[in-house]
């Protein structure tokens, strides 16, 4: 009698679940000095942390759409789309599931508003400031986020 040979059993394989948000800066000239909006709000560990504002993409939009839409609701102020800056790609676990997440991130020029966190629908966003481009790296919570600033500034005619 055979015995065929089988796997050794290892740990059950967690379902994927993929996401596509979008959001980007949106910048804006302020007394003579190049500001871009950024939002405050809690991590999974619940501690505050600036960030570009970002979000879902709803039925039918597309990134760039999403990214106009997500700042507008997260920060108070309207954009319109420069230039893409690029995508930011990681892997995260929920409960009982690990999450691939797609964010396309655009510069956008502000275009008006009045910049605030009140009326963000999600209630993600606990506050939104002005902060002047040059002192973003020191202020944004994550190093791929602070990678798309130096690619923004050097559009922006900046040393990046």
């Amino acid at each position: 009698m055979s015995n065929p040979q089988r796997p050794a059993p290892g740990p059950p394989t967690l379902p994927v679940i993929e996401e596509v948000s979008a959001g980007g800066l949106v910048v804006d000239a302020i007394d003579g000095v190049a500001q871009a909006a950024i939002i405050a709000r809690r991590n999974r560990g619940g501690r505050l942390e600036w960030c570009l504002p970002k979000g879902h993409l709803e039925a039918g939009e597309s990134p760039a759409q999403a990214a106009v839409r997500e700042i507008r609701e997260e920060t108070g102020i309207s954009g319109q789309v420069v230039k893409r800056l690029g995508v930011i790609d990681y892997w995260f676990l929920g409960e009982g599931h690990r999450v691939h997440k797609i964010v396309h991130h655009y510069l956008l020029s502000a275009q008006g508003g009045l910049l605030t966190a009140e009326n963000d629908p999600d209630a993600e966003a606990e506050d939104a400031a002005w902060v002047p481009l040059d002192q973003l790296r020191e202020r944004l919570a994550y190093p791929n986020e602070r990678r798309l600033v130096q690619v923004a500034r050097r559009l922006l005619g900046g040393t990046g």
